[in-house]
This record gives C-alpha cells, structure tokens and sequence, in this order.
C-alpha cells in the first residue's frame, strides 16, 4: 500500500527547495499583498473553556425559562399576541427553541386565514403577519396590502403618523418578489419615514430606524441581530422579562459554546501552520467563522460549523494564490491535480503547493471516517462534494487564464464563472455531509441543478464584492469583475456600472425569496438546507455592503466581530 505523506513532511519538504519566480505571470510580486491581521488576531488561542459546574447550573435555567416561555404559546389566546410573541423570539435569538410551536402557528394562520380579522388588522400585524410567513416560505399575498393604498394605489399619507406600523412595513417590503409593485412602493413611502425618525435622537424609535435602514430583518445576520436587539428590548417599556432574562442567558451561553470550538479551530489552524508556507493569503480563521455560525448557529450542528469554516478558509487560501500569487502553469497543474484526487498528483506540484494539497486530500478523508457509510446516500454524497471542489478550481483556473490574457469577458460570461467561483455550492455540499439522515441523495442532486435558492446567494455576493472591492482588485492583478466588464460591454461609466449592478443585486433577494416559497411547497427539504444560500447571502451583505470587509477586517467588521463573540451581554 502507497505510504501518504503527512501535512507536516510535505510542507517540510517544501520548504528545503523553493526556485519559484518571485514574480508571477503577469509580473505582480508574489505574495507583495499586505493583508490586515484577523480581527481578532490569536485572541482565542488562550481562550479558557467554562467549567463542567457552570455549564449545568446554565443548562438548569435554560429549561425553566424556556418552559416559561413555551406556556406563552398556550396562555395566549389572540392570534395577532403570537405573532408579536413569535416576533420578538426570532429577534431575540430564541427561535430555535421553539421550531415547532411557530411552525403550529403559522401553519395554522395559512390553512385557517380566518384566524385574523382582516378587515379591522391594523399596518403593523398586516405587515407582521406577511413578513412572518414569507420568512418562513409561506405563500402570503401582497394584496394584503391594497387596503393601505389610495385610489391611485399610492400608500394613503394618514399611515405616516403610524411608526410603529411603518417600521413592520418597512421590514415586510424586504421579502418582495419580482413583479411585486406595491411592496417596492412599501420601501420607497416607508424608507423616507424611517431616515426622518434616523435623525431625531429623541424620537423613541431613533435606534431601531437607524439599525432597520442599515440592516433589514431579513438580510441581518442572525447573531448581531439578536444582540442589538436584545439591547433595544430590555429599554421596550413593554418587554416581557422572562422572555428578556431567557434571551440573555441563551445568548451567553452560545457565546461560550462559539469561543471554545473558536479556540479548537484556532489552534487547528495554528498547528497547519498554513501561513508559513502560503504567507500570500488572507488569515481569516475569525471571519470565516462568521459564515460558518450564521449557516449553522444552533447547537447541535457543532460539526457542520467545524467543517463549514474550514472548507470556507480551504477556499480564501485557493481564491488568492488563483487571484495573485501562482503562475498559470502552476495553476493548470494544481487544477489537474484537484480533478485526480490523489497522493501522487503532489509530487508535480509546485513546493508551496503541496501542503495545501495535502491538507485538502486529509480534510475529506476525515470526513469520510466520520461519515455513516452504512447510509447509503453517504458514497454519492462525498462525490458530490468532491466534484464541486474540482468545479470551483476549474472556474478559478478560467478566471486566471482570462487575467493572464488581458481578456474581459461579457457580463454572461463572467457571471456564469464568478458566480461559482464565489462558492455557493461548494460551502453548501461539504457542510451537509455532516447533516446525518437530512442529507439525502436528494438534497446533494438539487445542489447539483444550481437551484436559484443557492445561485442567488452567489450572486448577490458575487456582485457585492464586486462593487465594494474592485479598486484593490486592479491594483493588485485580478480578473476583470463585474463593474469592469459591465462598463465595457455597455460603454457606460463606473458609478452608471455600479447602480445597474446594485439593482442586480436586489433582483436576485427577490428570486431567492421566490425560489424559497416555490421548494418549499414541492419538497420536504428541512430549513436547515432551505436556509443556506439565504445565511450565506447575509453574510455576504455584512461584509461588503459599504467596503470589503473581508479583507479589510479593521472599523466595523472587528467591532462587530468583538462584541459579538467575546463579550457577553
């Protein structure tokens, strides 16, 4: 039997003989990008995991509170109480305690609308009762929303005077899809009240504007949502505090459960020793973390952010030695050699190569032995994964060859490549390996079909990262992107470029949220796979929806990141 070679001797033999240009095709400096430290540097490498006692005395709270909590669905009679109930839950970062309850509820809202006196409903549990059920992939019209309008079926101007109302419209018009009228009319009327309200301090209603303009409900990323709200809840004069004292507690307790498995990656990622040797690349273990957590935020699925984060940081090493560091014969030849998949393919490999090589060959095969095989979904899983990472490689290598040559493609053209070289469905098959009986065949040749659900989350990040990033792009050799090649293919100036791709960018949420309602009634796909694209999607408007903050981890990204991962509330 063949001996593999571990990461540590390839990456030892790799290191003896390094007669690499210093330069690489395009006569960019190998490796002369100077990437900002994590944001959170090594802070979790002398993280302190809680003791065994606390971690039941919290567990103990927990339950009571969350009886507490679930009686509430019992107590309360009034159907428009649970949609507020159920909305502060899922704000609060509760919602996974009770799947089924609000399942129940909206369940029963959709197959018995008489449960809502719609005629006497006012704005804000009209709008509740929309933005809740198409969150959920629940078919509501948007006719609901005729009664608010004039007859010229413009918002009527009486409903300014309803903030609290206007807020919850403002939020439902975010789940619009295409064709959709008046819910673009919704965000327009609503958007002009909320920056009104953004500006006086002394409106009680100052934080949530200016949060809302920012970041949507829906577009949020679900963990800093829970912690700003959180703190906007507890100064609610009509908060309920057990709901408030529960929230909190939870809150706690997952920050602690991310910062030990943050200290176990770390320390995974400190022992590779990747930046020895691919000292080219971004080190965002913290970053990629973020994906990982807001894909996967319960606890049980532990193992899917593990995987998650890895194949995500597996990925930003790849992007940038395809982006600016390799040659291109280098790069056919580590193209080549994913698409083998094997041991032997490593000694063709540049030095610094087969390392990296190796590690992804380890990765999969851990993955692998951790796998059920008795499940027989599990052989055709794995391939699956597999040849997404080949496709990915094949789209860098595209990208790579279309730099090299000078070449900007057409807006087709590019957008068929970069849409799966930003990863939709690569970070979405590895991460489901690890799902146990949800993942099944069915689940891996859906992936397979580039379904609109992931394809739309590829391009709202393909395009935002885009918008925000390619200055830096340029400067430092990269492909063409989207704004360079729009602007070339309509001759039309940047700044015209970027809001025709901006508008994109909004047409793709409107699909995503289509596609969302269209599989969930013809599938009995879980929400955990539902859900993907759309989590990977937020997270892609977090970190470019102003800069690249990705890349460029100072400001709001390390602040952000901070607060929500190592200091409790």
């Amino acid at each position: 039997m063949e001996r593999k070679m571990s990461f540590e001797e390839v990456k030892s033999d790799s290191m003896t003989s390094n007669s690499n240009s210093s330069f690489n095709d395009n006569g960019v400096p190998r490796g002369s990008e100077k990437y900002q430290p994590s944001s959170l540097g090594h802070y979790f490498l002398s993280h302190q995991p809680k003791t065994l006692d606390e971690d039941k005395m919290i567990k103990k709270q927990l339950q009571e509170l969350k009886e507490e909590v679930r009686s509430m669905f019992v107590t309360i009679e009034k159907f428009s109480e649970k949609l507020s109930l159920i909305d502060s839950i899922q704000r609060l970062g509760l919602s996974y305690h009770f799947d089924d309850e609000i399942n129940e509820v909206l369940m029963l809202l959709m197959q018995n609308p008489c449960n809502i006196d719609e005629e006497h409903e006012d704005l804000y549990i009209t709008a509740l009762r929309f933005r809740l059920l198409r969150q959920q992939g629940l078919f509501i019209s948007c006719e609901i929303f005729n009664k608010f309008t004039n007859e010229r079926g413009e918002f009527k101007e009486s409903i300014g005077k309803d903030k609290i109302g206007l807020l919850s419209l403002y939020e439902a018009s975010h789940l619009r899809m295409k064709g959709e009228n008046i819910l673009d009319e919704a965000l327009a009327f609503t958007t002009s009240y909320l920056k009104a309200m953004a500006m006086d301090s002394n409106s009680p209603f100052y934080e949530e504007a200016k949060y809302a303009l920012k970041w949507p409900i829906y577009k949020a990323v679900k963990r800093l949502m829970a912690r700003h709200y959180i703190s906007l809840y507890s100064n609610n004069p009509l908060k309920n505090n057990v709901l408030l004292t529960f929230a909190k507690l939870d809150y706690n307790s997952l920050q602690k459960l991310y910062q030990n498995e943050l200290s176990e990656l770390t320390r995974w990622w400190k022992n590779q020793k990747f930046m020895e040797q691919l000292h080219f690349a971004r080190d965002r273990v913290v970053e990629c973390y973020l994906w990982a957590l807001e894909a996967f935020y319960e606890p049980k699925y532990s193992a899917n952010r593990r995987i998650l984060l890895k194949m995500i940081y597996f990925v930003t090493i790849i992007d940038d030695m395809y982006d600016a560091y390799a040659t291109v014969d280098e790069l056919q030849l580590f193209t080549e050699a994913i698409q083998r998949w094997d041991t032997k393919s490593i000694e063709k490999l540049p030095n610094y190569m087969k390392g990296l090589y190796q590690a992804i060959l380890d990765f999969f095969g851990e993955i692998e032995e951790d796998m059920s095989m008795d499940n027989s979904t599990a052989p055709f899983a794995l391939d699956s994964a597999k040849e997404s990472l080949k496709r990915q490689c094949k789209a860098y290598l595209v990208e790579a060859k279309w730099f090299s040559e000078g070449y900007v493609p057409t807006m087709e053209e590019y957008m068929n490549v970069g849409v799966v070289s930003i990863g939709p469905y690569v970070l979405a098959l590895v991460p489901f390996l690890a799902l146990g009986n949800v993942d099944t065949k069915e689940v891996f040749q859906w992936v397979q079909t580039d379904p609109m659900l992931l394809k739309a989350g590829g391009i709202i990040a393909r395009l935002m990262n885009d918008i925000t990033s390619h200055k830096f792009g340029q400067g430092r050799g990269h492909v063409a992107c989207a704004v360079e090649c729009y602007t070339k293919q309509y001759g039309v100036p940047k700044g015209e470029a970027i809001v025709e791709l901006n508008k994109e960018v909004v047409e793709a949420w409107k699909s995503m949220i289509q596609d969302h309602i269209d599989v969930k009634f013809c599938t009995k796909f879980p929400d955990v796979i539902l859900h993907f694209g759309l989590n990977l999607a937020r997270v892609a408007n977090f970190y470019y929806k102003e800069r690249d903050g990705f890349t460029f981890v100072d400001g709001e990204t390390k602040h952000l990141m901070t607060l929500s991962l190592t200091m409790p509330i």
